[in-house]
């Protein structure tokens, strides 16, 4: 039988690298290595913030074990991993946010005495600690050793750094299943947040087979964790809203990126990913990536709401619709969309047209104060466009039927919600109960969007011409303060007359 013809699937992805194998080998490359630093790192800023943030969901789930896994690596063209970003859960509860710690899980372990941060549980970080320069691992493993990727922090430098305990991965299944089981049999409950690691996923379930717990309840109760860590993010801390800051002011660069390079992305075949490319340097260079995928649409590719191709031409004449956001290095997102005119200015029709987008924000902006609900900032702006394009004779009935609930005629021209949630997913807290979200009271230290549009599609026989193929959106991220919101997108120009002089100024 030829040689390696029994080779494991899973070892063959390593054959290409041609490990050396030597004893020889090996006693060298473990050697002559300079002393590591024993200097620990000073505690994170967010050490504080996460603490309280444990402390929040513990209070929710006394007596339980709640399994909170930053997710695995994922695999690209067979060859590298895509850059890892944790869950957005993990990474709230613990604070962390780089690429340094794929495949570790956060467990909370119930108390029987509340800890001196009141705290009802222990938070221990199951962390793939750094391989020796004297292990296999160090020089061979593509994936996670350090002559591969670069250095890991040690367990020691995580709860230096984080304030919370640590332990080697490998102690995981037993801190997951022991005592595991049918609380009213006096097993300890555990809940899970599903879908984020299949091996996690894997060993509580078996756990729960061989101690009889009934699954079906089982996914219910760990439904009930992730809606709650969702509704945790609902008020964002100092940290957070710090952190917001640093993304939005990031994208403003990137946005500036944008205006100087459309002389290039009207010389290219692809124009709009001239435009995408200069918004992601600024994202990367800035910040750790982008938010989401970045939307560069001019003309009618700016009536496809998430057109993403971004293949399209730039001419002068037509709109730019950019909707782009940069990723902090803490992971949370900036999200904002500016619709502006290629050659710097606007036609009557597409002033026309985004003075009624930017009317609907304002609209919006008035009903987004603490007190009311959060639909109420929906409805404010959906009235507005109503009432604009009632006035260009567009609807087909009055206003007050178009905005009614047997109604909706307007939306045609503008399907999409006008607020969301905003923080470490650009959609964040989307697991929250209906009455907290769409229902919810607004509070202070809630950040939004607020993003009105209209889009009148080339094709569309329902416009006059001279409407088609322009799509306008207006997105600004907002802070709800005792006053009222706070635009935290200010930097960036909304009116026309302020984007064309914002664009002059730029273009030199």
């Amino acid at each position: 039988m030829p040689e390696g013809e029994n080779q494991p699937l899973g070892e063959r992805v390593t054959n290409r690298s041609q490990p050396p194998r030597s004893a020889a080998f090996k006693e060298f490359i473990g050697s002559q290595w300079a002393p590591r630093s024993e200097q620990l790192p000073a505690r994170a800023e967010v050490a504080e913030a996460a603490a309280r943030r444990r402390a929040a969901i513990s209070a929710k789930f006394p007596g339980e074990r709640l399994v909170i896994p930053a997710g695995p690596l994922k695999v690209r063209s067979n060859d590298v991993d895509y850059r890892f970003r944790p869950h957005s859960a993990f990474a709230h509860l613990t604070g962390l946010g780089v690429d340094h710690e794929p495949d570790a899980v956060l467990v909370m372990e119930p108390l029987a005495e509340p800890a001196a941060d009141g705290s009802g549980h222990e938070a221990t970080l199951y962390f793939r600690p750094l391989a020796g320069r004297d292990t296999d691992q160090f020089y061979s493993d593509p994936r996670y050793g350090e002559f591969w990727v670069g250095p890991q922090p040690t367990l020691e430098e995580i709860h230096a750094e984080y304030g919370i305990a640590t332990a080697d991965l490998s102690e995981l299944e037993v801190a997951v299943t022991k005592n595991a089981g049918n609380r009213a049999l006096g097993g300890v409950q555990v809940r899970l947040v599903r879908e984020v690691d299949l091996n996690v996923d894997a060993l509580v379930d078996t756990s729960r087979y061989n101690t009889g717990v009934d699954l079906e309840q089982a996914d219910t109760q760990d439904a009930a964790l992730t809606e709650a860590l969702s509704e945790l993010r609902l008020i964002k801390d100092e940290v957070e809203v710090a952190n917001l800051r640093r993304a939005i002011a990031a994208t403003v660069t990137g946005f500036e990126n944008i205006i100087r390079a459309l002389p290039a992305a009207k010389a290219h075949r692809r124009g709009e990913r001239v435009v995408e490319t200069a918004f992601f340097s600024a994202a990367r260079t800035e910040g750790n990536d982008v938010g989401y995928e970045t939307i560069a649409a001019c003309g009618n590719n700016a009536t496809v709401l998430h057109w993403i191709r971004n293949d399209g031409t730039v001419r002068d004449g037509e709109l730019m619709l950019v909707d782009a956001g940069v990723e902090d290095d803490t992971l949370y997102t900036a999200d904002i969309t500016r619709t502006f005119p290629v050659d710097g200015t606007y036609t009557p029709v597409q002033k026309r047209i985004y003075d009624a987008v930017l009317t609907a924000s304002e609209a919006a902006f008035a009903a987004a104060k603490p007190g009311n609900r959060f639909r109420d900032v929906h409805a404010a702006a959906m009235r507005s466009l109503a009432e604009s394009l009632d006035s260009w004779g567009l609807l087909p009935v009055s206003v007050e039927e178009a905005v009614s609930d047997e109604g909706g005629q307007h939306r045609r021209w503008m399907p999409h919600g006008t607020s969301h949630h905003l923080g470490l997913d650009v959609h964040d807290c989307a697991q929250a109960k209906r009455e907290l979200y769409i229902d919810g009271i607004i509070e202070e230290g809630m950040v939004f969007t607020i993003e009105p549009g209209l889009y009148f599609k080339e094709d569309d026989l329902a416009v006059p011409e001279e409407y088609r193929g322009i799509g306008v959106r207006l997105e600004d991220d907002v802070l709800i303060t005792a006053d009222g919101a706070q635009n935290l997108t200010a930097a960036l120009p909304r009116t026309t007359e302020e984007i064309e002089a914002w664009m002059a100024e730029l273009a030199g």
